[in-house]
């Protein structure tokens, strides 16, 4: 009698062909391309053939360490370290001299124990027999034995299957079922391995070659637990200790062979093996139904079975009563019987059973003890209920069960307390009064999709959820028949299109569900405990009202004609009423104090486009979003505990108060019409008002305060400037950008600012900045764009007097300074980091040679601009300028930059220089210098760079020659983008001349076309 090892069971025909074609000398070729020999121990009929065999076996024996001999010298030198008991670094070298042994992807695991070589004709019994006795050392001391036996060997017929050491486990097909035992037929061994185990027979040891690890059989059962099939086989291929622990039988109660390829002989093998499995999946198997039949009549401790994708016949379901301890059945997309005759399951223990998808014509049931029957989309006519203990069914799309079908199925169930019958399109309010007073314990009904229910005439008073989606005949009505469900804690009334109204009053109601109802109009919910409430999609609803002490979110967005909103919900925090466009003023009240939501914390009102002027007063209100709200022209908010509201789309609001908030943040720049604000918010810190041109009354009471944006606010005066200093005194950005209304008067007062660092009044008609001068000591950016009236002297205390002494950043663009006044500005400030002198049609010239340094003493010539290492020291000697950033964008009138090393520039990094049109010469010996912009400089001829650590230069649309250019890159070193774009006298073919010149140059950008 033979017996199958279960290897790998495979569906797939690529697969099987594979594995026929490399294992032809029968080695584990039956089961989907493996087989493993071996006899019954019932099978004494084999003993003789055992006999002939064992001269063999002595071969087989001796064979390991012959093969293993190529990594003996290696592993030899380990030995005096396992004496010390370094057994991981011990490991480590096995692992080492074995990869050393031979070619590793061709090497074949095979350990060295006896024991896991049986041949073909040794009874299982024997086998056990040996491994027990293989194992007693090591079972008794707890230890696993790792070998270092391998077999470099062309034919081995193991060729189906790769072995990684670094991954542990064995690679085979990824949906097979493994079985514990892993046994090697290496009767094919070639002669020269024979030879080499001769010849190193006496010279190694099987203890050489082993490894002990302290892992006790406990740990490797708690361990093993957390593995599946085909993992467990992967761990039995390690040694003896754990092939044995894979074994254990509380690894293999549960054998799931969905869409397996298994045939009948290794199903039998199978259950011999694992008697005691309680769980069996068999779905989607070829010939289930005589596989089932073995499983029932092999296994007495089958608890759970699965089934489907097949047919199954008469005598599966009168054998189904041997097998006593089964608890649940679960059939799907199957065929019941022979299609004619009614089908009997009965069961006396049976407590779950699952008929899914089934096709049949008459199902009988009889399982006393049976709690739960799932017949969800089974195509029967007819099915007979006897089951007194049932609690759970779902006939849920059986069109074929006729109203009285279920009326006679339901009404013999009397301890039912959960019912799903949806998609049943017979049932009727006749079989639901049965089912009501039949079934007093009914607690759960689904009767969504019935057309022909109404309950207006049934009673269900212990029912909590009961769902009634897309039931046409559900109307207002229905709501009285409801009403008397007073245990009622879940209601569904999806897509009922013929209600109007819902008018509840359900102590323990705690979810609510309408969408998509287009007749729904009036809502009136009074349930104290009421959670949840889904209102979406209802068109015609234009009521609501809500009476709950549990409700802490409603959402009832898209309601376009909601018109009347009452709420009594004492922990309510959040409430959506996006797009509820018709919805007016009076809402306000039911958010404000004593309007029946005292914790509301967020209140939603997004293109709520009626609303005209909001007014609340909330004492929990934290945020408020009034988005897209743009009828809004009053916004009155007394909330202490407001940190943040959203007005985007608000742009006629018109008056705007704050008083209090908690505010930290508000932007209000988007109300260009804004004419009246007042804010209380002691926590603010940024406030930006930038565009609310007609804003002419503004108080604001925010004592941290830090950021103001008041720029293009041209209606405010000198009055608010000196109250806001006053009552914000931590102010340290102040932006008044075209307010053409601030004098003197009001930049007095920014004495009251001592931690004033930024101050931009571009585009204002000052003529005196004597006031910021004396006012703003700490001050550290200075903006004065296009303050086209002041005069040439405006700045001399700044490089005369000394004034503003922490000032770094000067932007002086589009101005009408003279040259004589920005050349003593850029000599003598030498603390400014940033300068911006953009279009300035006055400036000439940026010479910087022109110093009081001896340039000859210094070993400089006046024509030239490079310097030396030797002079460079004696250069930093003198003052240096701070200057970092200079932009010179669009000066029409300069004509010539030169910056010489005397002119001190050692931290100047960015020069700008775009967009001169009348600029020829520039001359520059910059050490820190990284980013040279010279664009649309269409005059530029001369080019001389001292840069050494320039890294980006800009030419494009410059008139420049080519050779101009190589001279000048030649000088940096450290260049890596050049943009030479739409130059006329660059040709685009001469770019490796330039990388040639520069080899750092990673980017050139240039024309496609030639010069």
């Amino acid at each position: 009698m033979k017996i199958w090892c279960c290897l790998c069971i495979i569906d797939e025909e690529e697969d099987d062909n594979r594995r026929e074609e490399t294992m032809k000398e029968g080695f584990l070729a039956n089961v989907d391309g493996f087989e493993v020999n071996f006899a019954n121990e019932d099978d004494d009929g084999d003993r003789e053939e055992r006999e002939k065999e064992g001269e063999g076996e002595g071969e087989e024996e001796e064979a390991p360490y012959a093969v293993a001999s190529a990594a003996a010298a290696q592993f030899s030198l380990t030995q005096s370290r396992r004496r010390q008991g370094e057994e991981t670094s011990l490991f480590e070298e096995v692992v080492s001299a074995m990869r050393c042994g031979g070619n590793w992807d061709d090497a074949t695991w095979r350990p060295l124990n006896r024991c896991l070589f049986l041949s073909e004709g040794e009874t299982s019994a024997s086998s056990s027999t040996a491994i027990e006795d293989c194992d007693n050392h090591d079972l008794n001391h707890k230890r696993a034995k790792v070998y270092s036996g391998f077999y470099e060997s062309t034919s081995c017929p193991w060729t189906g299957r790769d072995y990684n050491v670094n991954q542990g486990s064995s690679n085979s097909s990824n949906n097979g079922i493994f079985d514990h035992n892993f046994i090697l037929n290496d009767e094919n061994l070639s002669s020269g391995n024979v030879e080499m185990d001769e010849k190193h027979e006496d010279d190694l040891m099987v203890e050489d070659f082993e490894t002990r690890m302290d892992l006790t059989d406990d740990l490797l059962h708690m361990v093993f637990s957390f593995l599946d099939h085909c993992n467990l086989c992967h761990a039995a291929m390690v040694c003896r200790q754990w092939r044995a622990a894979s074994a254990h039988e509380d690894f293999w109660r549960c054998l799931n062979f969905e869409n397996r390829n298994i045939s009948l002989e290794q199903f039998e093998d199978i259950c011999q093996r694992y008697p005691n499995a309680s769980d069996v999946n068999l779905s989607g198997t070829r010939n289930m139904h005589l596989l089932v039949m073995r499983a029932v009549s092999s296994l007495r401790n089958l608890e759970a079975l699965t089934l489907g994708r097949g047919q199954l016949g008469d005598d599966f379901f009168h054998a189904l009563v041997e097998c006593s301890m089964i608890r649940s059945l679960d059939v799907n997309d199957a065929i019941l019987g022979n299609g004619v005759q009614e089908i009997p399951i009965s069961h006396d223990r049976l407590c779950d059973l699952k008929v899914t998808k089934c096709r049949g014509i008459r199902l009988s049931i009889r399982c006393p003890e049976l709690k739960s029957l799932s017949l969800k989309r089974s195509n029967m006519a007819q099915v007979a209920l006897n089951c007194p203990l049932l609690n759970l069914l779902d006939i849920s799309s059986c069109h074929k069960l006729t109203d009285a079908a279920i009326r006679s199925a339901v009404t013999s169930c009397p301890q039912l307390e959960s019912l799903d019958m949806s998609n049943c399109s017979c049932v009727s309010d006749d079989t639901l009064r049965e089912i009501a007073h039949s079934c007093a314990n009914l607690h759960v009904l689904d009767s969504s999709y019935c057309p022909n229910i109404s309950l207006e005439s049934v009673r269900l008073p212990m029912l909590t959820v009961l769902k009634l989606d897309n039931c046409e005949g559900i109307t207002s009505a229905s709501m009285a028949a409801i009403a008397h469900s007073y245990m009622l804690e879940e209601l569904e009334l999806d897509n009922c299109h013929m209600l109007t109204s819902v008018s509840l009053d359900l102590p323990r109601l705690q979810k609510i569900r309408l969408v998509h109802c287009r007749k729904f109009a009036d809502l009136n919910v009074q349930c104290s405990m009421l959670s949840s409430v889904m209102v979406s999609n209802c068109t015609a609803l234009h009521r609501i009202s809500i009476s709950s002490n549990s409700l802490q979110k409603l959402a009832l967005q898209k309601q376009e004609n909601l018109t009347m909103l009452a709420l009594q919900c004492q922990c309510l925090q959040e409430v959506d009423l996006t797009d509820c466009v018709s919805l007016t003023n009076s809402v306000c009240n039911v958010f404000s104090y004593g309007g029946g939501c005292p914790m509301l914390k967020l209140l939603v009102l997004d293109n709520c486009e009626s609303l005209t002027a909001v007014q609340l007063s909330s004492t929990s209100l934290v945020g408020l979003s009034l988005v897209g709200c743009r009828a809004i022209t009053s916004l009155d908010l007394a909330c202490p505990c407001l940190e943040k509201i959203c007005l985007d789309g608000c742009d006629h609001l018109e008056r705007a108060l704050f008083y209090p908030a908690a505010l930290r943040s508000l932007n209000l720049g988007i109300c260009p019409k804004l004419d009246s604000l007042r804010i209380d918010a002691p926590y603010m810190v940024s406030l930006e008002l930038k565009g609310c041109g007609v804003l002419s009354e503004a108080s604001i009471n925010c004592p941290l305060l830090t950021s103001l944006d008041a720029s293009f606010c041209s209606q405010l005066k000198d009055d608010f400037l000196s109250a806001t200093t006053v009552s914000c005194p931590l102010i340290e950005s102040l932006i008044l950008m075209s307010c053409p209304s601030i004098g003197s008067d009001g930049l007095f007062s920014l004495r009251w600012l001592p931690n004033l660092t930024t101050l931009d009044l571009s585009y204002t008609f000052l003529t005196n900045l004597q006031p910021v001068f004396e006012s703003c000591l700490q001050l550290k950016v200075l903006k004065l764009q296009a303050c086209k009236y002041l005069a040439d002297s405006s700045l001399e205390p700044l490089y005369k007097e000394g004034a503003l002494g922490e000032l770094r950043d000067l932007d002086l663009s589009y101005g009408t300074l003279c040259q004589s006044a920005i050349e003593e500005l850029l000599a003598y400030c030498t603390h400014l980091t940033h300068v911006s002198l953009n279009g300035c049609i006055n400036m000439h010239d940026l010479n910087w040679g022109s110093t009081g340094v001896d340039f000859e003493s210094l070993g400089i010539h006046n024509g030239s601009s490079m310097f030396s290492l030797e002079n460079l020291n004696e250069l930093i000697e003198q003052p240096n300028r701070l200057l970092q950033n200079l932009n010179c964008v669009g000066c029409p009138n300069i004509r010539k930059v030169l910056i010489p090393p005397a002119a001190r520039c050692f931290h100047l990094s960015s020069l700008n220089l775009s967009l001169s049109a009348n600029l020829k010469e520039v001359d520059l010996a910059c050490y820190s210098l990284s980013f040279l912009n010279l664009s649309n400089c269409s005059s530029l001829e001369v080019l001389k760079l001292g840069c050494p650590k320039l890294t980006s230069l800009f030419l494009q649309s410059c008139n420049i020659e080519e050779e101009t250019v190589e001279t000048a890159i030649s000088e940096c070193s450290m260049l890596e983008t050049l943009d030479v774009r739409f130059c006329p006298k660059i040709c685009s073919m001469n770019m490796g001349r330039l990388r040639a010149i520069c080899p750092s140059l990673k980017r050139i950008f240039s024309s496609l076309s030639p010069a």
